[in-house]
């Protein structure tokens, strides 16, 4: 990517103050830049932007709607509870879903003379323009809608002081959280241990869900608009209720809260500072190559990592032992397979009821096992399995410039798709079987593993051929950098879009396991598992068979597309 003149400092000639508006028309011209003869791209952008508008519209309407009818009893629960999920969306979907835009890679400015303030606060100003940002704050006018009805022209400017404030702090900790989490998985030294940490920190999501979901059946709205008040008095709700306590006439709480939401937002932006600072250096040193011991057959033996030791010294063998390693070392391939092995475990416990706390003289929880049947079972599996193939939707761009081995090697397309396959199955495989047993144990029926394992399989191998197809028809490339949940401009709205696609063709796919856990009855449970491996084996060798012949035409296309632009 060129830098622009006014962003170096000139050897002659007086210098030039660096400002955000220099990194906000940096950005808009590297985003058109992208879009530049790509008819697919400006498409998809076009969609999501609609999209995005949709569900604007849907969120202004739930913020309005206490304005709207006049009824301010609810206001504060509204506020609170809808701003604190927009700001725990922001957290979470780019490092489970999304990622995050990065069309303006801080480690293109490392070498320019610019201040350490002076960048981030441009690339703050930056980030601030996209779609996402745009669609939230369509949605967030509702609140000020609902303050101007409930307290007149006072509150309602209040509440738009508010609500930007809000949207500040979305991105700041959006920005904060995937940087600081880049960081920590670049690092070869510390990455296993980083990785673990974030699978536990993301883990714990899924219990405090739970222990939500169980305590609304338990409770009124009455105590629900108690807890939303103490939300209120949080970074993830003081921005959204400021306007709402000026209405309610609790005039001296407004600025308590914007001066929370203000010390929140200054302080994501010095962690952000501090981990952005680091990228930019370089990756982290690996320190002192591990001593190799009981290695044997030679230097072709050491390249193939333990999990690939079974395979053929051959093409198909060499290319699983490459794509393996890549799996367990590539930052951004690791932070996909610790999304698979968090919400492949607490999706199917609240799929299935999740857990009920018991009532009368007895404490604790329990699995709500009454709840299920094998057919809500089989939903559950069949969310799991899609989830975990859609990682592949895009696994030529994990390659990038990369690929360009291949294509000069001559890989047949077949052998491609299903070496890329086996290696990703070597990982993911046992987390489903994982899933599949736990499951079953939970619900207290060890005989529905047959039921939840088959269902998983029969998935991941239809997701497997959907995404073979996916990956080579709608490639695109991925951010030379080391923050694995970075995106380039349009990528991101190109990505959940495709995303989608996938993850509907695939569980259409796998609608027949659903329709047989409902007809056929008990019988069922004993051919789950034979079925379901079967015909999730036949439709992965079948999509890799299929979608071969299609990489063999595509092959200088998809490296082209999957080659960053500098």
């Amino acid at each position: 990517m060129a830098v622009p003149v006014n962003v170096a400092a000139a050897p002659a000639g007086p210098a030039r103050t660096v400002s955000a508006r220099h990194f906000v028309r940096l950005k808009l011209r590297v985003m058109g830049n992208n879009f530049r003869g790509q008819g697919w791209r400006i498409a998809l952008f076009i969609g999501g932007a609609l999209v995005g508008l949709w569900f604007a519209a849907s969120g202004f309407f739930l913020f309005a709607a206490p304005g709207m009818s006049g009824n301010g009893r609810y206001a504060v629960l509204v506020a609170a509870a809808g701003g604190g999920l927009l700001v725990l969306g922001w957290l979470l979907l780019p490092l489970v879903f999304f990622g995050v835009d990065e069309t303006l890679d801080p480690a293109r400015f490392a070498l320019l003379p610019l201040p350490r303030r002076t960048l981030v606060v441009g690339l703050f100003a930056a980030a601030l323009v996209s779609v996402p940002v745009l669609a939230a704050s369509l949605a967030v006018l509702g609140l000020v809608v609902t303050a101007w009805s409930l307290g007149g022209w006072s509150a309602g400017l209040v509440a738009v002081v508010g609500v930007l404030a809000g949207l500040l702090l979305c991105v700041a900790a959006s920005r904060a959280v995937t940087s600081a989490f880049a960081s920590m998985l670049r690092s070869r030294r510390v990455r296993d241990l980083a990785a673990v940490l974030l699978a536990v920190a993301a883990a714990l999501l899924g219990p405090l869900q739970v222990f939500g979901l169980a305590a609304l059946r338990e409770t009124d709205w009455t105590r629900l608009t108690g807890v939303a008040t103490v939300i209120g008095w949080t970074p993830f709700g003081a921005p959204w209720t400021a306007g709402i306590d000026v209405a309610q006439g609790r005039v001296w709480a407004a600025p308590v809260k914007l001066l929370i939401t203000v010390v929140a937002v200054v302080a994501l932006l010095a962690w952000w500072s501090r981990s952005l600072e680091s990228a930019m250096v370089g990756t982290a040193s690996r320190g002192k190559a591990p001593a190799q011991r009981g290695v044997t057959g030679g230097a072709v033996a050491q390249l193939f990592p333990r999990a690939a030791n079974w395979a053929r010294r051959d093409r198909f063998g060499a290319l699983v032992a490459l794509q393996a390693r890549y799996w367990w070392r590539d930052a951004r391939r690791r932070a996909n397979l610790i999304t698979i092995a968090v919400v492949g475990i607490f999706i199917p416990v609240l799929f299935n009821g999740g857990l009920s706390f018991t009532s009368g003289d007895e404490q604790g929880f329990n699995m709500g096992a009454g709840d299920s049947s094998p057919t809500l079972v089989t939903l559950s599996m069949i969310f799991v399995g899609v989830l975990a193939s859609v990682t592949l939707a895009n696994q030529f761009g994990f390659d990038g410039s990369a690929y360009a081995a291949n294509v000069v090697a001559g890989v047949p397309g077949r052998v491609e798709l299903r070496a890329r396959m086996t290696a990703f199955s070597l990982y993911v495989l046992p987390m489903l079987a994982f899933v599949a047993v736990l499951l079953s144990v939970l619900l207290g029926r060890p005989g529905w593993i047959g039921l939840t394992a088959g269902s998983l399989a029969a998935t991941y191998g239809a997701g497997l051929a959907v995404n073979s197809f996916v990956s080579v028809l709608a490639a695109y490339a991925l951010p030379e950098t080391s923050n694995p949940f970075a995106m380039n401009g349009g990528a991101g709205v190109a990505k959940g879009l495709l995303t989608v696609l996938s993850m509907g063709t695939t569980a259409v796919a796998a609608v027949p396991m659903v329709l047989a856990a409902a007809l056929l009855g008990d019988a069922w449970l004993w051919l789950a598992l034979p079925v379901g491996v079967a015909y999730g084996l036949g439709a992965a060798l079948l999509g890799a068979y299929l979608a071969g012949d299609v990489l063999d035409r595509r092959q200088p296309e998809l490296l082209a597309t999957v080659t960053p632009r500098r």
